[in-house]
């Protein structure tokens, strides 16, 4: 049997390497060139769709991969909290507490009373005048007109009844006094100085209704309580002793339903303390600016 031309002829396999074709370089029948073409364009088809295949696969790993290391940073407890992941510490607490400063504070002022307590500090001018400036008072709704001042450092000799020698007693180094009226009524008022606050106050103390400053009279104002009632007052504050004898210019004596001249002894009594106050505010006020 011939195997030739006549018998079954061969396919090109472009699967198969070049030794097992069913030609050779020497033989009698060519390759089929469009089929190896065809073939060679079928494995590069393959082979492009195997190269985006895997990069998609591979893309898929890594995002999966990097999910899975998110997952794993955060926690099991973490991972349904996003709000749990924000840092604490720049989240003040309900529980904090205000920052704290060192104390500061204004000294506390200064109080009159101290520089009217005692001659050491006591200082400042002292005269009918300026205790008793002006020419009339007005308290509420009636002014007193002023009339005379006296000024001595015998107390003895301006005070009647008990008060001389309790003054005298008590180291009374200055009495001044001054009289205001109004509408038939004059009140005469005394005020004592003694050297230390303790002395005044013993000295008021000792005090009753016989004990008086002598009526002032003059500068248009006639003599009153030189003899018969009237009403008088003694008080103290600091080194200060003052004492008020308010009677008609009238010389009527003073009972008990006479109001207006308890009134205008009252009136004066607080008018005085007042000025003895505003002493001691004026030379406090002037030592806290030094």
């Amino acid at each position: 049997m011939s195997f030739g031309q006549g018998g079954p002829q061969s396919q090109w396999d472009p699967w198969k390497p070049q030794s097992q074709q069913p030609w050779s370089s020497g033989g009698g029948q060519s390759p089929d060139w469009a089929a190896l073409a065809e073939a060679s364009e079928a494995r590069n088809k393959r082979r492009r769709l195997f190269l985006v295949g895997g990069g998609a696969l591979a893309t898929v790993a890594i995002g999966a991969a990097v999910a899975v290391a998110v997952v794993s940073a955060g926690g099991d407890n973490q991972a349904n909290s996003p709000t749990s992941q924000v840092p604490s510490a720049g989240i003040p607490s309900e529980s904090a507490s205000a920052p704290s400063f060192a104390p500061t504070s204004a000294p506390p002022p200064l109080d009159p009373k101290d520089f009217i307590a005692s001659a050491k500090k006591d200082k400042a001018p002292l005269s009918p005048d300026t205790l008793f400036p002006g020419t009339q008072l007005t308290m509420g709704e009636t002014t007193y007109k002023k009339g005379p001042t006296a000024d001595t450092e015998n107390c003895a000799s301006a005070s009647g009844g008990t008060l001389p020698k309790i003054l005298t007693a008590n180291d009374c180094t200055r009495l001044i006094r001054v009289t205001y009226s109004a509408d038939g009524i004059a009140v005469t008022v005394g005020v004592a100085v003694f050297d230390t606050e303790a002395q005044a106050a013993k000295a008021k103390s000792q005090t009753n209704k016989k004990s008086f400053v002598k009526s002032l009279s003059g500068g248009g104002v006639k003599a009153f309580c030189e003899s018969g009632f009237c009403r008088t007052t003694s008080n103290s504050y600091g080194r200060y002793a003052y004492f008020t004898n308010a009677g008609f210019t009238s010389g009527k004596d003073v009972t008990t339903k006479d109001t207006e001249v308890f009134a205008t002894g009252d009136n004066l009594q607080l008018h005085t303390f007042r000025q003895i106050h505003r002493r001691g505010q004026a030379q406090a006020s002037a030592a806290a600016n030094e």
